[in-house]
């Protein structure tokens, strides 16, 4: 049987260093040397301390072409996804929630007692944002007409869905 370690001699180990230094992957450099696989390459190379590599002389011209930036106002495509066996059904897009005045999360909209609704009479299109203490027999929910494809109200998704910048700008007013 032939030792793992009789496959590294002198000369390959430079050859090894050479190859790494010319840029070559770890799959070129085993096929290059024979008789030793990928995995033993990278190993040796770690155990070399072979880190720096040569940059590859590649013309930008012939480099990938970066994709372009997304932007906000573009959501990405929803598409439906394969999992195993199971196909699974896209997402509803979130509509985009106006903005037109800010409101503090702390500010309740004042509705009545009589228009809140308890668990059992929650209905799909009913706004779930819930009022009150949990523990306490007043609980209920907004029960206002939801967003479609949502679970609240206009006024309860401003507060729900706030834009990322304002989360942090309200974060650092916090803090001063």
């Amino acid at each position: 049987m032939i030792d793992a370690g009789a496959t590294w001699t002198d000369e390959r180990v430079e050859l090894l260093k050479k190859l790494w230094s010319d840029g070559l992957s770890a799959s070129q450099i085993a096929a290059e040397l024979g008789n030793v696989t990928r995995n033993a390459v990278i190993g040796k190379v770690h155990r070399l301390g072979l880190s720096g590599r040569a940059k590859d002389k590649v013309a930008p011209a012939t480099q990938r072409p970066r994709k372009p930036a997304r932007t906000p106002s573009a959501p990405a495509p929803i598409m439906q996804a394969e999992r195993g066996n199971v196909l699974v059904a896209p997402l509803p897009p979130v509509p985009m929630v106006e903005e037109t005045a800010e409101v503090p999360a702390e500010q309740e909209v004042a509705i009545p007692m009589s228009e809140r609704v308890t668990i059992m009479d929650l209905r799909e299109s009913m706004c779930r944002w819930p009022m009150g203490d949990p523990t306490k027999p007043e609980f209920r929910f907004c029960g206002a007409r939801s967003i479609t494809g949502l679970p609240y109200c206009t006024h309860h998704a401003r507060i729900a869905y706030q834009p990322v910048a304002d989360r942090k700008r309200e974060r650092k007013l916090a803090r001063a």
